[in-house]
């Protein structure tokens, strides 16, 4: 399928990189129909709004800069998108880039999970304490040596 992309341009995509997320994302909520695309740049990603170029999202997987992440969320959340078990779900994290240089951070506290054979998602919003919107990325993957 084609898609007018953000970064990229019009591009084609293979249609497993479609991605519907019924309630859409907070503040975005009428947009339901995206495409996972990778980035130029590991570890990010893409998420693009099939119906409209200017919306789009980097994403990142967040264990990868805090390994002690831990995602709770309640079983009913879970089967609104079909996920029975861990190994079903994706979970990934925003990432803001502030275009004038500034921390780029990632949210912890609103991750997006997505069931890996419908990729069908939701965005969950976590109550635990430790997790905020705005977790400096750089400076966890300093903390952790890397």
């Amino acid at each position: 399928m084609k898609v007018d992309t953000k970064a990229f341009g019009n591009i084609e995509v293979d249609e497993k990189q479609k991605l519907t997320i019924p309630e859409g994302l907070y503040g975005f909520e009428d947009y339901v129909e995206y495409v996972l695309i990778d980035a130029e740049h590991q570890p990010f990603f893409w998420l693009q709004s099939v119906d409209d170029k200017e919306i789009a999202f980097v994403l990142i997987n967040p264990f990868l800069f805090r390994p002690d992440y831990e995602v709770n969320i309640a079983n009913e959340e879970l089967n609104e998108i079909g996920i029975t078990s861990p190994e079903s779900a994706l979970i990934f994290s925003i990432v803001t880039i502030p275009s004038d240089g500034g921390i780029m951070t990632a949210n912890l506290q609103g991750p997006l999970v997505i069931n890996r054979e419908t990729m069908t998602g939701k965005q969950a919003i976590l109550s635990d304490i430790r997790w905020k919107t705005r977790h400096d990325i750089i400076a966890e993957l300093n903390r952790m040596g890397k």
